[in-house]
């Protein structure tokens, strides 16, 4: 059974950072694409940062370049997302979630495995 656990979430004010961890289990870690999203209040989810496991390339989305960093512990079949400078518009939830590509830029066109989610607040 595929599981994606989320961890690392709370409130911090803006300008801080948090690390998110994302514990996988049940598929074979270094054949996937694993990505972090967001859902805010009343708006569509969006793909924040991807990363292959396989060779470590990366996607970010613009809205958070240079500020966030995903990075990928294959010994521990976790990926985390370090995030910096963080602004009240970084509320939301994030969830984790897996797929199968070998490009993390395809993460963006949807992915088989989620997470539950964990919530971000951002006060400002």
């Amino acid at each position: 059974e595929v599981q994606l656990v989320e961890s690392g979430g709370g409130v911090v004010q803006a300008g801080g950072s948090l690390r998110l961890s994302c514990a996988a289990s049940g598929f074979t870690f270094d054949d996937y694409v694993i990505g972090w999203f967001r859902q805010a209040p009343g708006k569509e989810r969006e793909g924040v940062s991807c990363i292959s496991s396989s060779d470590g390339s990366t996607y970010y989305a613009d809205s958070v370049k240079g500020r966030f960093t995903i990075s990928s512990d294959n010994a521990k079949n976790t990926v985390y997302l370090q995030m910096n400078s963080l602004k009240p518009e970084d509320t939301a939830v994030y969830y984790c979630a897996a797929d199968p590509y070998s490009d993390p830029m395809d993460c963006i066109y949807g992915m088989d495995y989620w997470g539950k989610g964990i919530l971000v607040t951002i006060s400002s």
